[in-house]
């Protein structure tokens, strides 16, 4: 029960709220991390150049990962940073430029600004490259596509991977369309359904397995796994993994929310409570809650509809259990939405924003968008995905680390 009330006061003081494990407390106090066993590696980069695709999520209990194993007598050369940046301050979608950490002196390479990949020559002085991110689990969450240049990276140059694996807070969920390759994207990569129920070292193994990686190369990979952990255990995030996914509501809410960047419907970005409300304009009249879009500088910096009053759904209370058991991503908000709208033409009109996906590109199908505009039932929707989710789950099970 320490560690447990020892958490909260971590998660409090962050300023990340979210609803804990309530049935079950110990089983979250219980689940240790991949970074948090350093026994289980930190003899083996003694002595080794050690390189970090790191964030804010990247951590050792409180301290983040690069200063504990610095201070473990760890040689890090270099961090590699990702969308958003190494000390994540960066809005989502912006450039990041390679700098030298303020705390460490050490070289920051910028992966999310002139390049997505290390160079053989960031490569060349390295022994070993560790991975820690902290993912949600969906496939539009770009962790993962970073993560696969990165093993490419590694295999090109002959160097290990080291992935310190963590939690998928939405790992019980597996559900959506699989990508049609057709609509690959920087937002889609891999043939996954759109929450995919994997840890990133199980996507690891999987990309390795299925030659996901360009011209099929694999890499070489030392995994610590989580302790006492399933699929099925929810998981309270003790740092927001990004800065517009900031509660554990809009993590929880994120695999059927996410979808509203390709629709003309501001979904919270812009608010204090990303991926939690849902609201345009347009809807003055069909629905009494409302919200206004602002400027927020490292969050969300020219929203849709800024400065205008959106009105729509709030789903801040919603009870997300709801969506764990049914296992499913809620599509009745879309629904309900598309119907709601006066202006039924604009709703799916990515030419309407610049902050908007084509929503094909969004869900990776190309039968979406008129299954709505028709009126199609869930059931008739779901139907359409397969049998490539089954056959997803199938696939899935030959890479899994945990039950």
């Amino acid at each position: 029960m320490k560690l447990f009330y020892l958490f909260l006061i971590v998660t409090i003081l962050s300023g990340f709220t979210g609803h804990l494990n309530e049935k079950d407390p110990k089983a979250q106090a219980s689940i240790t991390t991949g970074a948090d066993q350093t026994n289980l590696y930190v003899d083996y980069l003694k002595g080794k150049r050690v390189a970090v695709m790191a964030n804010p999520t990247t951590i050792i209990g409180k301290k983040h990962l690069v200063d504990s194993l610095q201070s473990l007598g760890i040689n890090i050369v270099k961090v590699f940073g990702p969308e958003h940046g190494f000390r994540g301050n960066a809005s989502a979608g912006v450039k990041v430029k390679d700098e030298k950490d303020r705390e460490t002196g050490i070289p920051i390479i910028s992966l999310y600004g002139g390049k997505n990949k290390p160079s053989k020559q960031d490569m060349a002085d390295i022994d070993v490259l560790i991975y820690d991110l902290q993912d949600v689990g969906v496939r539009f969450y770009t962790n993962i596509n970073a993560l696969s240049r990165l093993m490419e990276a590694c295999s090109e140059s002959d160097k290990e991977m080291l992935i310190l694996d963590r939690p998928n807070p939405n790992a019980y969920l597996i559900d959506g369309p699989v990508l049609d390759m057709k609509y690959k994207s920087g937002i889609g990569m891999f043939p996954l359904p759109m929450s995919h129920g994997l840890t990133v070292a199980e996507f690891a193994q999987m990309a390795n397995g299925e030659g996901w990686l360009t011209n099929k190369v694999k890499c070489k990979l030392k995994i610590i796994k989580v302790a006492n952990y399933t699929h099925d255990m929810p998981y309270v995030l003790p740092v927001k993994p990004s800065p517009n996914l900031n509660t554990q509501q809009a993590i929880m809410l994120y695999p059927s929310t996410c979808m509203f960047e390709g629709i003309y419907l501001n979904h919270g970005r812009g608010t204090q409570f990303p991926f939690t409300v849902l609201g345009s304009p347009e809807l003055k009249g069909k629905y009494s809650f409302s919200f206004t879009p602002r400027s927020i500088k490292g969050m969300s910096e020219t929203p849709i509809f800024m400065n205008q009053v959106c009105y729509g759904l709030d789903l801040r209370n919603y009870d997300v259990e709801q969506l764990r058991k049914s296992g499913k991503i809620n599509l009745k908000w879309i629904m309900e939405l598309y119907k709601a709208h006066p202006h039924k033409e604009k709703f799916f009109n990515s030419k309407l924003s610049k902050e908007m996906n084509n929503i094909e590109i969004q869900i990776g199908s190309g039968l979406f968008r008129q299954q709505i505009i028709d009126g199609k039932s869930e059931a008739e929707i779901r139907a359409s995905w397969e049998p490539g989710l089954s056959e997803y789950k199938k696939m899935r099970k030959k890479y899994l680390l945990y039950p």
